[in-house]
């Protein structure tokens, strides 16, 4: 189902705005992230954490964001977008403050764990939301700024990590996990007011608040039966459920995109979380100096995914998926040289990752928008986040005695490997939506959509045999 009014309206001062309120919460996921790996340098000395503590730390986030993704989704669905738009952030406000006064390592994997929860429950919030508002040809671009955003959020957290340990040393630790709270309350408060999605009021039945919506960000006039009409379409063709993700075509497209997700960001999010680790491993960006060698690497990723959000508007998604991967496994492939490599090699290579990683980075959260319903949208995005998480936490818990116990060298060619299969998912499971309505791009192949009508119209033929029969 959609909306002519949204789908052909042009990008005016409520896209905009809409777009940087939702990217608040993709910044503040890379920031608060981020920020833990350069945190935790002075957060080791002064605790006395051992290396399963630190691995700890650094996961628990990823397997709250799981259960933040696998929940917070379905919740979304069920409650709206505009109400959880809010209350997410407001978790983040809480949990950044309540780490600046953590002790324990019990604390801090408890309160990273929660703010995970908040951050996976933000992905299909904000993404669902954007998606279901902007025009179809700015659709792949809009939702690719929100990926963008993710990586300037972790870009700032290196920088403010560099600056505030060049000015107050490894004791500002606590100064770092503050500034989260703050950039929480600011997003927070651009958030508040934000009109509910259209799409979700109709499948909902509510017409006449998806009208008054409508009228209230666009400044247009749906007439009600447009809306009425394409609400009994909602009600009598998109009964979908949570169990649907997990069955026939859409089994499928839950598996690809929680699959080639979690194969971009288990190496990715293990660099990010360990920046620092890893650089000084390879001999480069000892002491405080890594948090900048990490931070000019976010700025690399953030260069990767300029030319991804105009290519999967032009070229297509399909296309940029596939070179992207395998693309990004040479370089990680090279790196398996280990702490051998020249320097300019190294270098060189997670630059050309980064450059690389720029298409499937932005289509983490548009092939989950666009390839399911309304009814299930959010939900989907949020089980195909949870996939993704597992392989991240696992990552991130392993990297640290990967990197001890097996060498940096062939915990890169593991890396490779992981990327690699995500190759070949995109190459089986891939699909082009570039230019479709959120209706066709979400509905059922034709095949499927007949072998449906077969089966019901079979079903309904059984039931008339048996009222003869009776």
């Amino acid at each position: 189902m959609s909306i002519r009014a949204i789908d052909e309206a042009p990008l005016n001062r409520f896209h905009r705005k809409l777009t940087w309120a939702c990217a608040g919460g993709p910044f503040l996921d890379g920031y608060l992230l981020s920020i833990i790996g350069v945190a935790l340098v002075g957060m080791s000395g002064e605790l006395h954490l051992s290396t399963a503590d630190e691995s700890l730390i650094g996961a628990a986030a990823l397997v709250g964001i799981f259960v933040g993704g696998l929940f917070g989704g379905a919740v979304t669905d069920k409650l709206g977008r505009e109400a959880m738009y809010t209350i997410d952030l407001a978790i983040l406000v809480g949990g950044s403050v309540l780490s600046v006064f953590a002790a324990e390592t019990w604390q801090f994997v408890l309160l990273r764990f929660v703010l995970g929860i908040a951050i996976g429950a933000d992905y299909p919030i904000a993404t669902s939301l954007l998606a279901e508002w902007v025009p179809n040809r700015h659709r792949g671009r809009l939702l690719g700024v929100l990926i963008l955003a993710w990586y300037v959020g972790a870009a700032a957290a290196y920088v403010v990590g560099y600056v505030m340990a060049e000015i107050g040393g490894a004791g500002t630790w606590r100064w770092m996990l503050a500034s989260g709270a703050v950039l929480s309350a600011v997003i927070l408060l651009m958030r508040i007011g934000t009109p509910e999605s259209p799409l979700w009021l109709v499948n909902k039945g509510r017409t006449a608040d998806a009208q008054d919506s409508i009228k209230r960000a666009l400044g247009r006039t749906v007439p009600i039966e447009e809306l009425l009409a394409a609400s009994a379409v909602e009600q009598s063709v998109e009964k979908n459920r949570f169990r649907d993700l997990f069955q026939g075509v859409y089994l499928r497209r839950t598996l690809f995109c929680g699959l080639f997700y979690m194969c971009q960001i288990t190496p990715m999010f293990a660099l990010y979380t360990f920046g620092p680790t890893i650089l000084g491993s390879f001999g480069l960006g000892e002491g405080n100096a890594g948090n900048l060698g990490s931070a000019l690497i976010s700025v690399v990723f953030v260069l990767g995914c300029l030319p991804a959000l105009r290519l999967v508007d032009r070229v297509g998604r399909r296309p940029v998926i596939i070179w992207s991967f395998a693309l990004m496994a040479v370089p990680l492939a090279v790196l398996g040289g280990g702490s051998a490599l020249p320097v300019s090699v190294v270098i060189l290579c997670f630059c050309a990752y980064a450059l690389f990683s720029g298409g499937p980075t932005v289509l983490e959260w548009t092939y989950p928008n666009e390839l399911f319903p309304t009814g299930i949208r959010a939900t989907a995005g949020g089980v195909a986040t949870s996939i993704s998480r597992i392989g991240a936490a696992a990552g991130t818990f392993l990297l640290p005695l990967s990197i001890s116990g097996l060498g940096i060298g062939t915990t890169m060619l593991i890396g490779a490997g992981i990327t690699l299969v995500g190759w070949l998912v995109s190459v089986v499971w891939a699909e082009e939506t570039r230019g479709r309505t959120l209706a066709e791009t979400s509905g059922l192949p034709v095949r499927s959509r007949q072998r449906s009508a077969a089966e019901g119209e079979h079903r309904a033929g059984l039931r008339q045999d048996d009222l003869e029969r009776s």
